[in-house]
């Protein structure tokens, strides 16, 4: 669809527009099917390139994408071993790669040109950023929340854990129960909440300049000329964005982990 046919807010609007599918009455029951196929191909890339330098590893001398590989896997490896130590680095390091390569490939998908892509792509609209979509970004985070309980369940028991609900911070007088499990909810509901909510800003908000910018192209040379370079500028610092909040994502993931395991 031509940006020159359309209004700034239906040219953006189209952009944004969900390839969705409703189940029964649609509401909450609708998948943004882009979404799924889109995070669902890339996750499979990021497997397939695990496997790819696997499949090639040696002891001797390593190729140029072994020791790219083994470069960024030192690298996190030494980061998770700053928090934890002794086996449960095993899980963790290996998990922390995992999902910082899978948010790293869809953070980058920002990197296609939207306009481009929409002569591919289903004309009624096709989302191809899954991370700019918050659904992606909070069941990721979801997820994290639900091994950080399954490792606070593991590390302290149930009636550990169930005391530490309503014992910690403030001590286990039976008065401060409901403050204790008051703080303790808060906490545990603020952080799939800003886990999520810090990678779909950045990324919404990149897709949304991106769109702003190259709306300029539509008011004439000029206008072409200076989306061009404010693009590019845009586009050199949104590399270091992509990259940036894979990796806060990926420590927030090891951070929320290891704070399972502590004890208050």
């Amino acid at each position: 669809m031509a940006a020159e046919h359309l209004t700034p807010s239906e040219y953006i609007g189209h952009h944004l527009t969900f390839f969705e599918k409703s189940i029964g009455d649609g509401g909450f029951w609708t998948l943004n099917l882009d979404t799924i196929i889109v995070s669902g191909i890339l996750g499979f890339v990021s497997l397939g390139f695990f496997w790819w330098i696997a499949k090639s590893a040696t002891s001797g001398v390593p190729s140029k994408r072994q020791a790219f590989a083994e470069i960024c896997f030192d690298f996190i490896d030494g980061q998770v071993k700053g928090i934890f130590h002794g086996d449960r680095n095993k899980f963790v390091a290996p998990l922390a790669f995992t999902v910082g390569v899978w948010v790293l490939l869809m953070n980058a998908m920002d990197f296609l040109p939207v306009d481009w892509m929409s002569k591919v792509l289903p004309e009624h609209g096709f989302r191809i950023v899954p991370t700019a979509d918050v659904n992606t970004t909070f069941a990721l985070a979801l997820t994290v929340w639900a091994l950080m309980i399954g490792f606070a369940v593991k590390e302290k028991g149930v009636g550990g854990f169930i005391h530490e609900l309503f014992c910690a911070p403030f001590g286990s007088n039976p008065l401060l129960w409901p403050l204790n499990f008051l703080f303790n909810l808060i906490e545990y509901i603020s952080k799939p909440l800003s886990h999520s909510l810090r990678l779909f800003g950045n990324m919404y908000a990149g897709e949304i300049i991106f769109l702003l910018l190259w709306m300029m192209a539509a008011v004439g040379l000029v206008g072409s000329f200076f989306a061009i370079i404010f693009s590019f500028g845009w586009a050199i610092f949104h590399v270091l964005i992509v990259a940036l909040q894979a990796y806060i994502f990926m420590m927030l993931t090891v951070v929320y982990i290891q704070m399972a395991h502590e004890s208050h």
